[in-house]
């Protein structure tokens, strides 16, 4: 795995054009340019905010409940865009991939990283928020966010890197990660808080590493404390699920330009 990574920063600037290149095509001439990358997660906040504050209250600790749902949506938005778009990144580039040699897994790294700088513009809104509404931020709290994001970027290199490989071999891959994604959210802590699952079932809640890393991120961010033992069932399961992601990536790898 040591090789591969040199291999990689051997081809950053490769990487970096590719990065560039996402971004540019998804923005250009866009009249909101930049701006789409909060429309989505702002927008379905929005819709969240009316149903659970007008029509089925949901309590949040005292935290408003647009704070509370934007905390979720924010980094659940970044595995949920970044995924789909890993898992079409060799597909969709099939000449590449047939005629120049470069290390494969640079598609989907590409592609998660353009939706990493979508992730910090809708990150900088929240920390507005946050400062708006006047939630206390701890720096011990704050110290934990590098932790709490490589955990989550590891999940979804495994599941991105797997599933772009995955994708080669069977085309309908695609739609079923995206109905997946779909089931996922509604099994994660984004409209709800994590204390209406009963107490005895945490400990199996808490194995879908997404709610472990959101209830890391809305514990520093708006009820200023640490996390808890949750979240190292979050890291465990990412690190396994990149590992085992990587490991089919590069066990495939090499037939991939005769399938593509």
């Amino acid at each position: 795995m040591l090789s591969q990574a040199q291999q990689l920063l051997k081809t950053r600037d490769l990487v970096w054009a590719w990065t560039v290149r996402t971004l540019r095509g998804r923005y250009q001439q866009s009249a909101l340019g930049w701006l789409w990358a909060i429309v989505q997660p702002v927008a379905t906040v929005a819709i969240f905010a009316v149903v659970f504050t007008r029509i089925v209250p949901v309590d949040t600790g005292g935290v408003p409940y647009i704070l509370f749902s934007y905390a979720a949506v924010v980094p659940w938005t970044l595995l949920a865009t970044s995924l789909t778009d890993m898992a079409m990144s060799l597909v969709q580039n099939m000449n590449l991939v047939g005629k120049i040699y470069f290390p494969r897994e640079a598609l989907p790294i590409a592609a998660l990283l353009a939706r990493i700088a979508d992730f910090g513009i809708s990150f900088v809104l929240l920390a507005i928020l946050v400062i708006v509404y006047g939630i206390p931020v701890s720096l011990p709290g704050l110290l934990f966010l590098p932790l709490i994001f490589l955990i989550q970027l590891a999940l979804i290199l495994g599941l991105g890197i797997g599933s772009a490989a995955l994708n080669v071999f069977y085309r309908d891959v695609d739609p079923l990660l995206k109905l997946v994604i779909q089931v996922w959210f509604y099994a994660s802590p984004i409209l709800y808080p994590v204390s209406l699952v009963p107490e005895k079932w945490q400990w199996l809640y808490f194995l879908n590493p997404m709610s472990g890393i959101i209830a890391a991120y809305r514990d520093v961010l708006i009820y200023n404390r640490l996390p808890g033992d949750y979240l190292l069932p979050a890291a465990a399961v990412s690190l396994f699920i990149f590992v085992a992601g990587y490991w089919f990536f590069k066990r495939v790898e090499f037939q991939f330009a005769d399938i593509i």
